[in-house]
């Protein structure tokens, strides 16, 4: 990591908490080169780029400044908000958190719903070309692990001076910036965390038509790889959003590829709930005979299904919003054209029930 990045890092960890407010002098250059005994070249450079990103503001005399970064008077003072689905299983807590960090600095959102479909999403992107009053777009990609027709919409929206910026996954072909999870780190705790309570058949089931789904089977390979466990491709599954929706008539193939195990990694608190209803309904005692973990630290993971609670990765739910929002205003107001926007979380699985121990067995 270059020297100055600690001097930018610091600066943006305390104005993200409030510990420097909009308005509030920022330490001087002497203090900040006692504080990470660097040179004061090296802390200028950290201030200039942050001050190209609009982050701070130079008064003559006077010291360096957290910039407003409020909506300005004139007419795009709308951030387009667009996720795949409304429901109560995270969506509504991340949403939030973008809606407060806008409102905040004076824009208004405008939210929209694709159905998880390019359809929907081309006839939102085709009405946001249109206007004239939207700085940014906070966009939930669509199936982001299959091909997409809708590319060149994004390239014209980003033609036009709108932001682009998407939460929880990603189009590989555009570049362009993301507040996500970082799916393969977070996947790999997952599996590891069955592989400490003394599991070596381990199986998956991730989803196959979503980008994050890809990042999760790099985690569990690497997971597998790296502790020496072998693995069959009969134990990997993968399914898609309709199969997720169809429920037990989708998963019943699943219980098949997982013979042999005794513990198995899932896309999600739905998958895995849906898997242990239907193992458990089979006569399959959990998590004696099958261990689970799944991710994003659901109310579903909490309540559990059967008296057993999931062990699960969180996802940030409210902070993801929140940053990703931050990010969008710096990337309204920066005039560098270089600031990378793209931040991913890294989480640690919170140990439940679902996983039996079996190091003493």
């Amino acid at each position: 990591m270059a020297k100055y990045q600690q001097v930018i890092d610091w600066i943006n960890k305390n104005i993200d908490n409030g510990t420097l407010k909009p308005g509030s002098r920022i330490p001087s250059e002497n203090e900040l080169c006692s504080r990470f005994g660097l040179s004061r070249q090296t802390v200028r450079h950290a201030i200039l780029m942050l001050s190209e990103e609009g982050l701070l503001e130079s008064r003559r005399g006077s010291g360096t400044y957290v910039a407003d970064q409020k909506a300005d008077d004139g007419q795009r003072s709308v951030v387009a908000v667009v996720t795949t689905y409304v429901d109560d299983y995270i969506f509504p807590s991340t949403i939030r958190g973008i809606e407060n960090t806008l409102s905040d600095k004076g824009y208004s959102m405008q939210l929209s719903f694709t159905n998880n479909t390019v359809d929907k999403e081309r006839q939102i992107l085709e009405d946001i070309a249109r206007r004239n009053d939207v700085a940014g777009v906070i966009m939930e990609p669509v199936k982001s692990a299959l091909p997409n027709p809708n590319m060149a919409l994004y390239r014209q929206l980003s033609d036009k001076g709108i932001k682009v910026l998407f939460i929880n996954s990603f189009y590989p072909e555009l570049d362009l910036p993301h507040v996500s999870i970082n799916d393969e780190e977070c996947a790999y705790r997952a599996v590891k965390a069955l592989i400490d309570a003394g599991h070596r058949e381990i199986g998956c089931v991730l989803k196959l038509d979503d980008g994050q789904g890809r990042e999760r089977y790099r985690g569990y390979l690497r997971a597998m790889t790296e502790h020496g466990l072998s693995f069959t491709y009969d134990h990997v599954n993968w399914i898609d959003t309709i199969d997720i929706k169809d429920g037990y008539r989708a998963l019943s193939r699943v219980k098949e590829r997982l013979r042999g195990c005794t513990a198995v990694f899932c896309y999600n608190d739905m998958v895995a709930g849906m898997l242990m209803q239907m193992l458990s309904s089979d006569g399959v005692k959990l998590p004696e005979e099958m261990s689970v973990v799944g991710m994003d630290d659901s109310d579903l993971a909490k309540i559990g299904v059967g008296g057993v609670p999931i062990a699960s990765v969180p996802h940030p739910k409210s902070n993801l919003g929140q940053k990703a929002a931050q990010n969008m205003i710096r990337m309204i107001h920066g005039v560098n054209s270089n600031y990378n926007a793209t931040y991913e979380f890294a989480e640690d699985v919170v140990v439940r029930a679902s996983i039996q121990n079996r190091n003493n067995n």
